[in-house]
């Protein structure tokens, strides 16, 4: 195995060479430091898939030993088979990796310059979360107005979607959804889609509609609310849980769609035990995938937690910073009859209702950028 201390070490001091302006008059050494940096980041990678699998060993072989529920004890025991397999694989192609001297120098100098967008400081990935509010359907129905805004808004900056989660109304609504938002690969280059975090923060806190439901006869406008929480997604080593501190339960997902609906016991819900958050997942129908969204929804709120309690160490110094807006602070009102879209925070209005409901976000976000650093 490698010693990915070292390795990291290494890796390091490589990006340090790299980031010194006067390297660019030095080709050569440009090419080999930038071959050497592909390669170490390769290993780094290999490394930790491996550490990811080896935890999902360890969970499903404590959920065998417990025998709490025999159905998931079956379930654990064809993943640990898999799992066990895979984690040979890996292993094996980390040995081949380590024993090929020249595993660093078989990309294009352009491919190699396509760093991951995770060594991008703004390319962190974040969890979104929807809920309805005050408003019952229509409440729902502009939640998913919502998600359909950051959806398009997602597009057009080139970032990737992936639903964690939700809970759909027969109307076509949402009482709930949970999505993840990442930036594409290269982002590090400094492009516009590696600013996932830097820019969806502002949208975390409660937001209000005003406007005349469809089902609505006699014209009367209706306020409706929802709340976005926006959860930066937590890199591996900033928070750890241990397998004993989460209870996981399968269940077969529930919800509007009849026959599509998913009949196998495939939905996962974890508790974590020491802080009595339940999460969930069943927009999959692969029992693994839905544990590992629930996952990423636990570590997002885990992290929100720690940062929470490290903001309340330091008073009113959170108060200053408009990024970051309480779940029950409402700051943002969509006017439908006047067409017009009102920031509270900054107090600032827009108009074309429309336009903005269809993903042209950043003129509202590039302001709160200017204002939060004014």
């Amino acid at each position: 195995m490698a010693d990915i201390e070292t390795i990291q070490k290494e890796y390091e001091m490589v990006l340090k060479q790299l980031s010194d302006p006067g390297l660019i008059s030095d080709g050569k050494k440009f090419e080999e430091l930038s071959k050497r940096k592909n390669f170490l980041e390769k290993i780094i990678k290999k490394e930790g898939e491996i550490k990811e699998i080896k935890n999902k060993i360890e969970e499903n072989k404590i959920i065998i030993l417990a025998k709490e529920d025999l159905e998931l004890v079956s379930l654990a025991e064809i993943e640990l088979s898999q799992f066990l397999l895979k984690e040979k694989k890996l292993e094996k192609e980390l040995g081949n990796l380590l024993s090929d001297g020249t595993a660093g120098q078989t990309e294009e100098p352009s491919a190699r310059l396509q760093t991951p967008g995770a060594l991008a400081t703004g390319g962190q990935a974040v969890i979104v979360e929807i809920r309805a509010g005050a408003g019952g359907e229509e409440a729902a129905l502009f939640a998913t107005n919502l998600f359909k805004m950051y959806s398009k808004y997602a597009q057009l900056q080139g970032w990737k979607q992936k639903v964690l989660d939700s809970r759909p109304t027969e109307l076509g609504g949402f009482k709930e959804i949970i999505f993840e938002l990442s930036a594409q690969g290269g982002s590090a280059l400094g492009g516009k889609n590696g600013d996932v975090f830097s820019k969806m923060k502002y949208e975390g806190g409660v937001h209000r509609v005003q406007r005349i439901p469809e089902t609505e006869k006699s014209g009367r406008i209706h306020t409706s609310t929802a709340s976005v929480a926006v959860l930066p997604k937590p890199k591996e080593a900033e928070i750890k849980t241990n397998p004993r501190d989460l209870k996981i339960d399968v269940y077969k997902s529930s919800g509007p769609g009849g026959q599509y609906v998913n009949k196998r016991m495939t939905a996962v819900r974890i508790t974590h035990l020491p802080s009595g958050i339940i999460v969930t997942s069943q927009t999959e129908r692969n029992l693994q995938q839905n544990k590992e969204n629930a996952m990423s929804i636990l570590g997002a709120k885990l992290l929100e937690r720690k940062e929470m309690e490290e903001l309340e160490k330091i008073g009113d110094k959170r108060k200053l910073q408009i990024g970051f807006a309480k779940r029950a602070e409402k700051i943002r009102t969509y006017n439908f009859p006047q067409d017009r879209v009102t920031d509270h925070r900054i107090k600032k209005s827009w108009h074309n209702i429309e336009g903005i409901m269809a993903g042209n976000l950043d003129p509202l976000i590039l302001t709160l950028q200017q204002s939060a650093l004014s």
